[in-house]
């Protein structure tokens, strides 16, 4: 099936409230302007290096959301475009965000990546570690960015009673979080095979790569 058919496919089973994120890590620009042409305007890259070339190639009027982890001496590179950091997983990271907004007379949405999978490999910071960053002194005075929900991965796992807990503990984060924190808008969590129980358990952002574009190119 063509790119198209596949996000007309996939826009049938998702509900208004909720935002795809087209992950377009590895495609080219040719899939890109195929999914563009078809309507989609926000699009997620992994590697910041990619994501600004192809920022420099795309129509102006694309989102652009870094979902990949993030190094903070990279942050200049994307800094006058970015739409949203998904992955902020300490204050350190935090604080260059900012800087770099500064820098660019603007303020840059982010999400606090919780660390939800059982995974080691997967970065991430506990609920409790997210809420002494917003609640600190430090925090407040970071006037260039703007943390406005919570990103989570789960567990790389075919049992979706697991994936439901790890998903569930997202959204009861987001809720705590969200009573200190009036600008707490967005929950990004879910993929290609696990979306559906994403949006069921709370999510209204998910990020969508192999259903829309098929298998990535890693060669």
């Amino acid at each position: 099936m063509s790119i198209q058919q596949n996000l007309k496919n996939l826009k049938s089973t998702i509900p208004e409230h909720v935002t795809l994120v087209a992950v377009s890590k590895t495609k080219p620009i040719s899939d890109l302007m195929e999914a563009y042409n078809a309507g989609q305007r926000v699009f997620g890259e992994n590697k910041i290096q990619e994501m600004v070339d192809k920022y420099q190639d795309m129509p102006k009027d694309v989102e652009w959301h870094m979902i990949g982890h993030v190094q903070r001496n990279k942050v200049k590179h994307m800094a006058e475009f970015v739409s949203l950091i998904h992955g902020v997983d300490n204050l350190k990271l935090l604080k260059e965000i900012n800087k770099q907004g500064k820098i660019h007379d603007r303020v840059i949405a982010c999400l606090l990546q919780i660390k939800i999978a059982s995974e080691d490999s997967k970065f991430g910071m506990s609920p409790d570690e997210a809420s002494e960053i917003l609640q600190s002194n430090a925090f407040s005075e970071l006037q260039h960015i703007k943390v406005i929900g919570v990103m989570g991965m789960a567990t790389f796992t075919d049992d979706m009673n697991q994936i439901e807990k790890e998903f569930t503990l997202l959204k009861t984060s987001f809720d705590k979080f969200r009573i200190q924190n009036s600008e707490f808008k967005i929950i990004s969590m879910g993929m290609s095979g696990d979306y559906q129980l994403a949006i069921d358990c709370g999510s209204n952002m998910i990020r969508v790569g192999s259903s829309i574009f098929g298998e990535r190119n890693y060669n």
